[in-house]
């Protein structure tokens, strides 16, 4: 059980199944296992030992696909990253993550050079004209054309070094992949994954969501999220096809299903209501996808029903989980339930348990029928990680006896069926990112006219929520001044910009001094005109 394995058998077994696409570039089964043993070899001439971390701060791109096997075959740890992050946002993940190699590409070169400066990080660039100080992917990781339709790597024009031999292959309990994931106190938290819970993950989506051999996916999800890696990996099981769409756009993801054919989606609920509503869609041949899966966030009944109408699938999933246990519950067809979570997964046991910010629940403190309380997850899962990386602090607040304790608000219908309803920890989701209010607080209140701020998500029908700063202003000030410090402060991805500012006379707190930010959601604040 796993991953280097994984994709051996899926070569053996179909050597000429396409098994990734890249615009004109194309790698079938055999191609792709044995660009990742060259790729691997590459890594261990440059010190990549068994168990080394190489961060990955690339798009969904063929070079991207490779690297992941190849480190599946090495026995060393993929950490893909946010390729949409600030240079401090990097330089806190290489220096967490402890990866001396980091990859990078023409659009994450200006963040990824500033966040290694000083460090001992060797930079790998992806692409034709690596930036000085930096090392050429081809040149440093490849071995030959090695054949085949792929181009991916190159014979340079100097004699490649000898071949180095691969390690003893990686066993189930290492460490196959570290996902970060935004966390309590603002900072990302690494969350290990080992092969047996990456592989038990793959198996659980392919059964989940009704695949079968040769399924062909639209590979948009990133790969440092848990919905794309999960969709790289669970096409190998079957012998499917990962058509890589680096920048997202309604069209092009239209195209692609048409022209390559593609029959699973597996989709964030903002994507989805992009596609639907795409000026394109009547234009465009959507008759070859059978298969729809969206996770992230929750998908209201207009969506569903859009979907529905749009696709016509034969399967239609929505899937419950998280980057820490990959599943939790799935609801085989949400359009018979819109918005329900459905029971637990295949290797999946769920409890609702009571809700309390004073104190601390235990696992068998049961919620009744129908009420509202803190979703928990047991980590016999093969699914489950078994705790975060270098965050003991985490681990005392989210595990207790054997439970993962979610943070998200649920509750049980008569029927069985698990519904979610919001987050315990105010973590607000953004088109399937997740943003904690802390660090754009954190942003924000570094500017001179900010006196108090505080963040809440707002429900947005295209993103699920929207980043809302309420602010207590010193003196003059605008909202497009406090976007520009947003845009410009080099702590904050655009993505976790506050999407609308309201100036309010004060912020409403407790008597220590935490927000209350029930309050700013339920309209209890006094605007002013700064």
């Amino acid at each position: 059980m796993t991953l280097g394995a994984l994709l051996a058998r899926a070569a053996l077994r179909r050597p000429d199944a396409e098994a990734v696409v890249d615009g004109r570039r194309r790698l079938t089964y055999a191609e792709l296992d044995a660009r990742a043993i060259a790729v691997a070899r590459g890594f261990a001439r440059l010190g990549v030992a068994h168990g080394a971390r190489v961060l990955l701060v690339l798009r969904n791109r063929l070079e991207h696909v490779i690297a992941y096997w190849a480190l599946q075959k090495l026995g060393s740890v993929a950490v893909p990253v946010n390729f949409r992050l600030a240079a401090n946002e990097l330089r806190y993940l290489l220096e967490d993550s402890g990866a001396r190699i980091a990859l990078f590409e023409d659009s994450t070169s200006g963040p990824m050079r500033e966040a290694a400066r000083g460090t001992l990080t060797d930079l790998v660039f992806v692409g034709d004209a690596p930036p000085t100080g930096s090392m050429s992917f081809d040149d440093v990781l490849g071995e030959g054309d090695g054949g085949g339709r792929g181009g991916a790597v190159r014979r340079s024009g100097t004699p490649p070094p000898p071949a180095a031999p691969l390690p003893e292959p990686p066993s189930e309990s290492d460490l196959s992949l570290i996902l970060y994931t935004s966390g309590t106190t603002g900072r990302p938290k690494g969350v290990p994954r080992t092969h047996k819970n990456h592989y038990a993950g793959a198996m659980a989506h392919v059964i989940q969501c009704g695949y079968t051999w040769g399924e062909r996916t639209l590979g948009v999800m990133p790969l440092y999220h848990t919905m794309g890696i999960h969709a790289l990996t669970s096409l190998a099981a079957v012998n499917g096809c990962f058509v890589c769409q680096p920048d997202w756009s309604s069209k092009g993801a239209l195209q692609l299903i048409a022209d390559e054919r593609l029959t699973a989606l597996y989709l964030i609920p903002t994507l989805f209501w992009e596609l639907t509503h795409a000026p394109e869609l009547t234009r465009s041949d959507v008759s070859s996808v059978r298969k729809l899966a969206y996770a992230g966030a929750p998908m209201l009944a207009p969506l569903t029903e859009a979907c529905a109408k749009t696709f016509r699938p034969d399967v239609f999933v929505n899937h419950y989980g998280s980057t820490e246990i990959y599943t939790f519950s799935i609801h085989p067809d949400v359009r018979t339930k819109p918005g329900c979570a459905g029971r637990p997964g295949i290797h999946s046991a769920l409890r609702v348990v009571v809700a309390s910010a004073e104190r601390r629940v235990g696992p068998d403190e049961i919620a009744g029928p129908g009420v509202k309380g803190e979703i928990i997850a047991s980590l016999e899962s093969d699914e489950a990680f078994a705790g975060y990386w270098n965050r003991p602090d985490a681990d005392a607040r989210a595990l207790r006896e054997g439970w993962y304790f979610t943070g998200d608000m649920g509750w049980i219908d008569p029927e069985g069926d698990l519904w979610v309803a919001g987050r315990v920890d105010d973590m607000i989701i953004s088109g399937g990112e997740n943003i904690h209010p802390v660090e754009v607080e954190d942003v924000l209140a570094r500017h001179a006219g900010v006196r108090d701020v505080a963040v809440i998500g707002e429900p947005d029908e295209k993103w699920g929520e929207r980043v809302v700063a309420f602010v207590v202003p010193a003196g003059a000030l605008t909202a497009e001044t406090l976007d520009h410090h947003c845009r410009t402060s080099g702590d904050l991805a655009s993505f976790k910009r506050p999407r609308r500012f309201v100036f309010v006379a004060e912020i409403p707190k407790t008597a220590s001094g935490k927000i209350l930010r029930r309050l700013l959601r339920d309209g209890q604040y006094t605007e002013v005109r700064p």
